[in-house]
């Protein structure tokens, strides 16, 4: 491993951007090959798992992993971003018991379809939903596989609502929030949101973006993973990206040289196991 290179935890602040982290961290290194895993909103704070060098091949492999987050929903307000950035749009009388909070949280939990909310990235036709948004025009994604594991309230008092919430990647809390307010009647916007955790790594371990050190070693990037250790000849053909036997595994799993050095992710695909990443050396 050189010295740039494996996975950061940085702390993110409020106000700027995922990319802005990003930027830092690429002047702070010296190294321009850095990437993120799960964008966070300019509002938002918390962890943002960082790519170095050849771990931001691996960084899509991260992105099923449950994400925590902490936040706070303001009812009775409707904003055009969903959250405190937006322009407010509708403002209503709130007279919600807690239980009746509770009650909406706990029927988003579980499997559903979300919707990208319009002030979003996301692509339709070539166009980011935002820039749409920004000009007038009202484009619309398709919604989306998501999940909800937990949506518990901390707290409650009207007309701010305090929550903890572990998700699928890819779910737009803010639209979670969106959805309680419109279940109670009152409407509801985010008016804080901070990521705890994506699967193992947690914000108690991270870093502000200008404090960086050197990163985690590159295997950190797959240690959510199943393992398989290779003999000398597969590590062989594994590093050259040959097809190997089926090691009877679910998903996609690291395979790892005779030294224990990470070679890349290989995925069983019927009789055989196929390379999806091969990490080229140092």
């Amino acid at each position: 491993m050189t010295l740039a290179e494996g996975l950061l935890l940085v702390d993110k602040p409020r106000g700027v951007t995922s990319h802005d982290v990003v930027d830092v961290v690429r002047r702070g290194l010296g190294i321009r090959k850095v990437g993120h895993a799960g964008t966070l909103d300019p509002m938002a704070t918390g962890l943002l798992v960082i790519g170095v060098g050849r771990a931001t091949r691996l960084l899509r492999f991260l992105g099923a992993l449950p994400k925590t987050y902490h936040g706070t929903m303001r009812l009775g307000i409707e904003t055009t971003t969903l959250d405190a950035d937006g322009d407010v749009v509708r403002e209503a009388n709130v007279d919600v018991s807690e239980a009746a909070v509770v009650d909406a949280m706990r029927a988003l939990k579980g499997d559903s379809f979300q919707r990208p909310p319009a002030y979003s990235a996301v692509k339709v036709g070539g166009r980011k939903l935002y820039e749409a948004a920004r000009e007038g025009e009202s484009l619309e994604a398709e919604p989306r596989p998501i999940s909800v594991g937990a949506f518990d309230l901390l707290s409650y008092e009207a007309p701010d609502a305090t929550f903890r919430v572990t998700c699928s990647g890819g779910t737009y809390v803010r639209v979670l929030a969106a959805d309680v307010g419109a279940a109670l009647s009152c409407g509801a916007h985010l008016v804080a949101l901070r990521r705890t955790a994506i699967g193992p790594y947690s914000v108690d371990d991270a870093v502000a973006p200008d404090g960086v050190g050197p990163p985690l070693p590159l295997d950190a990037a797959v240690s959510h993973l199943p393992r398989l250790d290779l003999d000398a000849d597969e590590a062989v053909a594994a590093s050259h990206g040959r097809p190997l036997g089926p090691a009877g595994l679910t998903g996609p799993y690291g395979v790892f040289g005779p030294d224990g050095h990470l070679i890349g992710v290989y995925e069983d695909e019927g009789p055989r196991a196929r390379p999806q990443v091969i990490l080229a050396p140092a």
